[in-house]
C-alpha cells in the first residue's frame, strides 16, 4: 500500500481487506483481536453441524433398478448408498477399472492416451504417484468414508517454510531458489513497516480512534517483526546463513533482500493459496496410495455390480424406465440394458458426445460445460536427496516456469527411494506439456526441475506423466464453470432430465475434489430415493 500526500478515505473493512491480502485471514484475525473489535461471542463457531455418513436414512425402496455409468467416486458413492437401502444397481464403466479420475500410477500401469502411443510405469514395487486427487482437507465428507471404511490416513504437509520460490526475468532474484520463510518474512516485513509508518504519521485517512491506531501499529510492528522504530531490518524468521548451535553458537541471521528486489521477484503472489479455503492445514491422504479409498469402496459395493470395460454408446429413456446401449470387446457387438433410472456420472466433456435423448436445454447446458486443463508427472529418483540434501520433508516449491510446482512426497520419510511430483500445471502450461510426448515431457520436467534442484540429472530413474485432456473418458481435470455459468445452464444439470439424474464433481461447488463427487451423489440419492416412495 502506497504512502500518498493526500491520503484517500478508507474504510475499516477496505483496511481489514488489504491486511488479509498480505496476511491472509489469521492476520486478519490476529489485527482485529489487538484493535478490540472482536466480542467473545464473535469468537465461537457457527453453529452449523454437517450431514454425516449415511444421514440419508433410506429405507422401504420398491425394488427399483438403478443404471449408474461410471465407477468413479460419484457413481461409487451412489451404488454404496443405493444398496444399503437394497436397491438393485448395476455400474457401467468404460475403464478397465474403478476410481475414474482418482487413480494412482504403479508399477505395471499402462495406458495410452488419446491419439498417442502406451506408457507403462517402471516404478519400483511400493512407491505409488497420485495422477489425480492427492490430498484431502480434514473438514472434507471425503475424511467421513475414510472413518466409516477403516482406510489409515495420515498428513499431507500441503506447507513448509524450507520448499522454495524460483522465478525467471523478475529482476535481481531471478534465477535464485529463495527458501519460502525468507521470501515471506521480507514482503511481510516491508509491507508492515509501509502500514506502520503511515498508521504512526497519520498519512492514511482510517476512520480509527488513536487508541486504535496505536493498536494498529503494534499489531503491524509484531506482524512484521519491525524495530521499535519501525523499521524492517530482517528476522529470524526468515532463517539463518549459518544456523545456531550449541555453547556459544548464537547462528548469523541473514540478511534481508532489498525492497525493490523482493516486490519485483512476484514471490509474494503465492502465498495466499496456502490459505485459501480449500488449502489450509491440515490435510490428509491415505496410506499407501488414494486408491485406497476406491478399493474400500468396490469392497463394500461388490465387484459383481461393475461392468468393466463397458462403453456407453447410446442413453434413452421412456416414461417407464431408461435403456442404456453399451459395447465390450469381445461381446460380439453391441448390448443394452435397462432399468428404472438412471445416474450418469460420466464427466460432460465425454458425455456431449453420446447420444441421448435429454431434453433440449439438458443437451445444451451439457454441451456448455468447460473442463480444465491439468497435467501431471511422476519422478522416480534413486535417492530421497531433497531429504538428505536440503531438510526439505514433503510440501512443494513453486516457480513460474512451465513446471508450475514440484511436489516432495508427504510418505515413507527416511526411505531410500521416493516419487517427486515433477510438475502440476493448469491452463495454458498444461496444453503445452501435454503436447509434448511422453519422453518430451520427462525431459522438460527434468531440465526446468533441475534448475531447482540440480541433483535431478544424476539421480533420475523413472517417469510417468498425465494429461488429463487427452485421457480417455475424462477428457478434462475438472469441471470449471464462470459466475455467469452458474446462473444460467448449471442449474438445469442439478435437476434431473426425467428419469436420468446427473452425478459428479462437476454437479457441486467443490470441483475438482472428491468431496464434490460424494455430495453431489449424496443429494441424488436421496431425490431418488424419496420420488420412487412418493410414486
Amino acid at each position: 500500500m502506497a504512502v500518498q500526500d493526500k491520503p484517500e478515505e478508507m474504510t475499516r473493512r477496505q483496511f481489514l481487506t488489504a491486511v488479509g491480502k498480505v496476511g491472509g485471514s489469521a492476520a486478519v484475525f490476529s489485527l482485529m483481536g489487538t484493535m478490540g473489535l472482536l466480542a467473545p461471542q464473535t469468537l465461537k463457531a457457527a453453529e452449523y453441524v454437517p450431514p454425516g455418513v449415511n444421514d440419508l436414512k433410506l429405507s422401504g425402496r420398491k425394488g427399483q433398478k438403478v443404471i449408474i455409468l461410471g465407477a468413479g467416486i460419484a457413481g461409487l458413492t451412489a451404488a454404496y448408498e443405493l444398496g444399503l437401502a437394497g436397491y438393485d444397481c448395476t455400474i457401467l464403466e468404460a475403464k478397465e477399472f474403478a476410481g475414474g479420475r482418482c487413480w494412482t500410477v504403479r508399477k505395471g500401469t499402462s495406458v495410452a492416451e488419446i491419439g498417442t502411443v502406451r506408457q507403462t510405469a517402471r516404478f519400483d514395487q511400493g512407491l505409488y504417484f497420485n495422477a489425480g486427487p492427492m490430498r484431502i482437507p480434514q473438514f472434507h465428507v471425503t475424511m467421513d468414508y475414510c472413518r466409516k471404511f477403516g482406510i489409515a490416513v495420515e498428513p499431507f504437509n500441503n506447507v513448509n517454510e524450507s520448499g522454495f520460490y524460483y522465478n525467471e526475468n523478475v529482476g535481481a532474484l531471478s534465477n535464485r531458489r529463495v527458501p519460502k520463510r525468507a521470501a515471506k518474512a521480507d514482503v511481510r516485513g516491508y509491507t508492515a513497516e509501509m502500514l506502520a509508518k503511515a498508521v504512526h504519521q497519520n498519512r492514511l485517512d482510517l476512520p480509527l480512534t488513536a487508541e486504535e491506531k496505536s493498536k494498529l501499529v503494534d499489531y503491524l510492528r509484531a506482524e512484521g517483526d519491525l524495530s521499535p522504530d519501525l523499521f524492517y531490518k530482517g528476522s529470524s524468521r526468515g532463517g539463518y546463513k549459518e544456523e545456531p548451535g550449541g555453547a556459544l553458537d548464537g547462528g548469523v541471521r541473514r540478511d534481508p533482500f532489498d525492497l525493490k528486489s523482493i516486490i519485483d521477484s512476484g514471490f509474494g503472489r503465492y502465498f495466499s493459496n496456502e490459505y485459501s479455503y480449500d488449502q489450509q492445514m491440515m490435510m490428509f491422504h491415505p496410506v499407501g496410495g488414494m486408491d485406497k479409498i476406491v478399493d474400500a469402496f468396490v469392497k463394500r459395493v461388490g465387484n459383481n455390480i461393475i461392468r468393466y470395460r463397458t462403453e456407453v454408446k447410446r442413453i434413452s429413456q421412456s416414461e417407464d424406465g431408461v435403456k442404456i446401449v453399451y459395447s465390450s470387446p469381445g461381446s460380439g457387438g453391441e448390448k443394452e440394458i435397462t432399468g428404472d433410472y438412471c445416474i450418469c456420472t460420466i464427466p460432460l466433456s465425454v458425455l456431449k458426445h453420446i447420444p441421448a435423448d435429454f431434453s433440449p436445454e439438458m443437451s445444451k447446458a451439457i454441451a456448455s460445460t468447460n473442463y480444465a486443463s491439468a497435467g501431471k508427472i511422476g519422478l522416480q529418483f534413486q535417492r530421497r536427496f531433497w531429504e538428505e540434501d536440503d531438510q526439505l520433508y514433503g510440501g512443494n516449491s513453486l516457480t513460474n516456469m512451465d513446471i508450475t510446482q514440484i511436489y516432495y512426497p508427504p510418505n515413507d520419510y527416511f526411505s531410500k527411494k521416493g516419487v517427486v511430483l515433477g510438475y502440476y500445471a493448469f491452463g495454458g502450461n498444461a496444453d503445452k506439456l501435454g503436447r509434448m510426448s511422453f519422453l518430451e515431457r520427462e525431459r522438460h520436467a527434468l531440465a526446468q526441475g533441475g534448475k531447482i534442484h540440480p541433483q535431478y540429472a544424476k539421480e533420475f530413474e523413472s517417469s510417468f506423466s498425465i494429461d488429463w485432456k487427452k485421457t480417455k473418458f475424462q477428457e478434462g481435470g475438472w469441471a470449471s464453470y464462470s459466475a455467469n455459468d452458474r446462473k444460467s445452464f448449471y442449474p438445469i444439470l442439478c435437476k434431473p432430465d426425467r428419469r436420468i439424474y446427473l452425478a459428479g464433481e462437476h454437479l457441486s461447488y467443490m470441483t475438482g475434489w472428491q468431496s464434490g463427487a460424494i455430495e453431489s451423489a449424496q443429494i441424488v440419492v436421496k431425490e431418488l430415493h424419496e420420488r420412487v416412495m412418493k410414486a
